[in-house]
């Protein structure tokens, strides 16, 4: 092995060289991010990812994120002296509740994000689902059979809201290859008579890739992606095996919601929608740019 293998700037041309492909793959293409859980508490990831973010600007690709909050909404809510009360291991969003999720999802966690990307040299844009009309909701019920009568009984959830239309007049008006803003977007809507809901972050983001016609829908998530029975990644799952998957047990859990909204941006347009761990230092490069990816992905 030659002493310049162990040379950095060496190994750095080389890199960027490599990832030449795969940038012009993603040229001119809008990449939908949804961004939670490890890698946005922890500072030095989410340092990381903003200047990951403005590098992909800068690459000619148009990075449009949506982010949850879970964890600062109930620390809020403790806080507050409001308790949450939970249906199934889901959290009923009341009035009280509502207040706090918009409050904390359209005001510190979103603009936190757009100073982070604006630190970095991008020009960061903070919107919720409520401004330009961007996402019109449903109230969202769960159902539950009863295991005695077998009677299929609707769970009440509040105001929590899937997504029902999406207009992404202004995500093309501000972000898109053409122009320098990044959208950042909280995941609250409103219903045709005007009220808010909290809508899962998965789920907005899903619904906005699929709007936008994504290249990719990329799920940052605290784990390295789906596994199998020997708990080795699976880097690549079609659509349609996912049900299959859910039956013999080797996906469940938290994992069965963000598999059905990445199927479902699949189906609705997007290109390729990837499961990743946001916990790995430039984990969206990694996807982007590397041969093998960092995930799993849906197609």
């Amino acid at each position: 092995m030659s002493d310049e293998s162990f040379n950095p700037a060496q190994l750095t041309a080389s890199t960027l060289s490599e990832a030449l492909p795969y940038i012009q793959r993603y040229d001119r293409q809008t990449v939908v991010i949804k961004y939670g859980g490890h890698a946005m508490v922890d500072p030095a990831l989410a340092d990381a990812f903003a200047r990951d973010v403005v590098l992909l600007k800068h690459l000619g690709i148009n990075p449009v994120i949506v982010h949850g909050g879970g964890p600062q909404i109930a620390s809020l809510l403790e806080r507050l002296g409001i308790k949450s009360e939970f249906r199934d291991g889901l959290r009923v969003t009341d009035d009280a509740t509502m207040e706090v999720v918009e409050m904390v999802l359209s005001g510190p966690i979103n603009k936190n994000i757009v100073r982070a990307i604006n630190k970095a040299g991008g020009k960061a844009v903070g919107l919720s689902g409520s401004d330009a009309d961007l996402m019109k909701v449903k109230r969202a019920s769960k159902t539950k059979r009863d295991a005695q009568s077998e009677v299929e009984k609707v769970i009440d959830l509040g105001f929590v809201g899937e997504p029902e239309t999406v207009d992404v007049s202004v995500l093309e008006l501000l972000g898109g290859y053409e122009h320098d803003f990044i959208p950042v977007i909280a995941p609250v809507g409103f219903d045709a008579e005007g009220k808010r809901y909290n809508v899962n972050a998965d789920t907005a983001a899903g619904a906005i890739a699929g709007a936008l016609e994504a290249s990719r829908l990329l799920l940052l998530t605290d784990v390295a992606g789906v596994l199998d029975g020997k708990k080795e990644l699976i880097r690549e799952i079609k659509a349609g095996d996912i049900a299959g998957l859910v039956e013999d047990g080797t996906v469940s859990g938290g994992m069965i919601p963000k598999l059905e909204t990445a199927a479902n941006a699949v189906k609705n347009g997007v290109g390729g929608a990837v499961i990743l761990d946001g916990r790995a230092k430039h984990a969206l490069l990694m996807e982007l740019f590397t041969e093998h990816g960092a995930g799993t992905i849906v197609l």
